[in-house]
This record gives C-alpha cells, structure tokens and sequence, in this order.
C-alpha cells in the first residue's frame, strides 16, 4: 500500500480544473467547468439529471477526453488518456456499480487484478493480513475478509470498493452516489468511511443526490447546471435550501447574485 509517489500536504490543491468543455455530437455536455479539490477536504457535487455530473466524473478519471481546458491533479498539469494512467496519477473513482465479483471473497476482490506474489505462488496470507490492516484503519464493519462479496450488505460492499480503491495509495477518491439505495443505517456507515478518508489526508470528490448526506460530511458543495458551474457553497456558511435554489436555478447563481446585491448597496450608500 505504499507509494512512491508524495501525497500533498494538508490543504494543498490535488485537483484543479479550469476551462474544462466536452460536447458530444450537438450536446454541450460540459462548458467552461472550474473545480478546485484540496487535500484533507471533502467537495461535493451536486446538480440535477443532465447537469453534467458523470461527465465531469468521467473526464476527470480518464474515460473521457474533455475538447478543452486544464486538469491538474497534486499540482502538476496532467493530460489523463485513459482510466489506467488516472490510478498512476493518484486519481481512484469508485462508480456506482462498484464493479465487483460476487463470487470472489473480500480479499479476492481487494486485490483483483494486483495480486500480491511470492516465490511464484499468491501470497494468500499477505493480502489477508494486509486486507484487515485496511479495513481497521478505515474503521470497517466486514465480518471476515473470506466470505464472499455476495453475502455482505450494501454498506459493506461499498466499503469494500472504497478501500480496494486505497491500494492504490490514491491523492484524490471520486464516489459516485455512494449512499443510493442504502438504508439508513449502511448510510451512516457509507459516511464514517468518507470522514476516514478525509481524516487519511485524501481529497474526496462525492457526487450525491442526498442533500442530507452532502450538508453532513461535505466541507464545499459545487453546484453544476446544464453543464456550467451554478455557484460553490462553504457547507458551515450556508444552508441546503441556497443549494436546492442552485441546482433548480431558482437562482442564476446563489453566491454571486447575493455578492452582486452586496455591491449594489455598498454603490447606493
């Protein structure tokens, strides 16, 4: 699990957009994005159907060429060809799906692909003891790390995508509605898992519908419309009714229509 590449300090950028436009075909997907992520923080971003969201997501980790703008992800200018070239630059994404092997137990699936060999043979001991090392530290509630994947519940199987993206030794974890589908109680599970992820030094990029679950673990929120960026809130400074006007567009933009009021009267004074 370790890296030989050094993860930024706290609050240091690990992403940084700007200028970020994707069209494919007559649809402009994305226009002019700019979105910030630094390291210890968790953002979330939030919109409604079409507003661009998986794009974005899908942009920033390689499945998509975006037709213009910068990407810089730990502070170095990055040109990302492909999903694979994204997880060397410290970019993990886990997708809604999760894409995981029902019939593989928890340390098959940790290690799918990254198997851990010794003398020729699959270190099966290594890679258990490393598993329950990860899991501790992610404080996760997985009963043993040798039954099959298609035995856990919704909240564990996401935990088990989560920190199999962590081998990796990511900057930067992108979860796509983690929380959706899940009960109350493997939510608040999904949650404590991204404030361990926040409390590891990682940037954290949620995408949710959740207004609850973004207002409990998110420290910004960026609100994406029709493929623009409708305002970006400091969750400790506002409330989910400004975000919900954002995302609706019941206001243009919440922060700069109330900054633009702002300066209005500081003019008539």
């Amino acid at each position: 699990m370790s890296s030989s590449t050094t993860r930024p300090g706290p609050g240091a950028t690990v992403l940084s957009l700007e200028g970020v436009s994707k069209r494919f075909g007559a649809v402009q997907a994305l226009s002019d994005i700019a979105l910030d992520v630094r390291a210890g923080e968790v953002v979330a971003l939030v919109g409604d159907n079409g507003a661009g969201k998986s794009t974005l997501i899908k942009a920033i980790a390689g499945v998509h060429t975006p037709d213009s703008g910068t990407l810089e992800i730990g502070g170095k200018r990055a040109k990302v060809r492909g999903p694979a070239e994204a997880q060397k630059l410290g970019v993990a994404t886990v997708f809604q799906d999760l894409a995981l092997c029902d019939n593989l137990d928890v340390v098959g699936n940790l290690f799918l692909g990254r198997e851990i060999v010794k003398r020729g043979q699959i270190d099966e001991t290594e890679m258990e003891r490393q598993s329950w090392k990860l899991l501790k530290e992610l404080s996760a509630r997985i009963p043993s790390v040798r039954i099959p994947v298609a035995s856990l519940s919704g909240g564990q199987r996401q935990t088990v995508a989560i920190a199999r993206s962590l081998l990796g030794d990511p900057q930067l974890v992108m979860l796509d509605e983690p929380t959706a589908a899940l009960g109350v109680a493997q939510t608040a599970e999904v949650l404590n898992l991204v404030e361990r992820l926040r409390e590891r030094g990682l940037g954290v990029l949620l995408i949710s519908h959740n207004m609850a679950d973004v207002m409990a673990v998110a420290d910004r929120v960026v609100v994406l419309r029709l493929g623009r960026n409708n305002g970006t809130f400091t969750v400790s400074q506002t409330t989910s009714q400004d975000v919900i006007a954002a995302i609706t567009g019941a206001t243009n933009n919440a922060v700069s229509a109330r900054a633009h009021r702002r300066s209005q009267q500081e003019e008539a004074s």
